[in-house]
């Protein structure tokens, strides 16, 4: 199979909502795992842009965007719930015929892996878990009834914003010499179309929280789990907390690493992937 890493864009509507997605190497023929990239909270398929070219020497890659980020739409009207982003991701594995699914999820789309895993275990040969988020619950009551409020997504869009973008990669990053002007326009994207902040408002009230650990150690997905052992958005405890529940799950960490593996860790984490799969 020749590789190429110049994607080819589509789009695919479902629920009333349109999805858009980015695809590598497409081939239905081909014995090669399929491998299904699921971005993080306020992130997109950028998040991926040093791991896709990495993954697409090993077989077919698909990026998408979860609504309400990236490029697919940002609407009011959908049903944010990790349980109805799962049923994107399923409907669209469905939809492509796709076979060998490897699942990459990191942070937010790490538990929503999980999540297509508890609901189509099916569909799912192995599952790769960056940095997931895990253990996170609903947003307290006194939030959701503020979300209501006519204005509450200027709220939303000042408490993201106010600090910039910078602020929020040293967050996320332990070397801040990796942030460079393309990293900025690309995680600063986001918060140029108003319309997220109003569904993130939607976001908050639909959200209802990670998978808890009785439903964990039912899922007999293989799981890898990858950690930054300076993560300090999902501390590397937190993983090791996960790590227990699955029951069929490796973990690997790496030092002077924080929690935005994809960008920090591309080539390691290209390594432990392709030996999980067993390529």
């Amino acid at each position: 199979m020749k590789t190429t890493h110049i994607p080819s864009h589509f789009t695919f509507s479902i629920h009333n909502i349109t999805v858009h997605y980015e695809l590598y190497n497409y081939n239905p023929d081909e014995e090669q795992p399929t491998y299904v990239l699921i971005h993080g909270f306020l992130s997109s398929t950028f998040s991926y842009r040093r791991l896709i070219p990495l993954l697409a020497q090993k077989g077919t890659v698909i990026a998408l965007d979860l609504p309400p980020f990236g490029k697919s739409e940002k609407s009011t009207r959908f049903t944010y719930s990790y349980r109805n982003l799962a049923n994107l991701v399923i409907q669209l594995i469905e939809h492509l015929e796709l076979k060998k699914v490897i699942l990459v999820g990191h942070s937010m789309g790490g538990q929503i892996s999980l999540y297509v895993s508890h609901l189509r275990e099916d569909l799912v040969d192995k599952t790769v878990l960056l940095c997931s988020s895990s253990y996170l619950t609903k947003a307290n009551p006194s939030l959701i009834y503020s979300s209501y409020l006519p204005f509450f997504y200027l709220y939303v869009k000042n408490w993201l914003v106010r600090k910039g973008v910078l602020h929020n990669l040293l967050n996320v990053v332990h070397d801040a010499e990796l942030i460079d002007e393309e990293m900025m326009e690309g995680y600063a994207a986001p918060f140029y179309d108003d319309r997220i902040f109003q569904a993130l408002t939607r976001m908050i009230r639909d959200r209802e929280g990670d998978l808890p650990s009785l439903d964990l150690k039912q899922i007999k997905t293989p799981s890898l789990l990858i950690w930054g052992e300076e993560d300090r958005v999902v501390p590397i405890d937190v993983g090791r907390r996960l790590h227990q529940d699955l029951e069929n799950s490796r973990f690997i960490s790496y030092k002077k690493t924080g929690h935005l593996l994809p960008e920090e860790k591309p080539f390691d984490v290209y390594e432990n992937i392709i030996e999980f799969v067993g390529m």
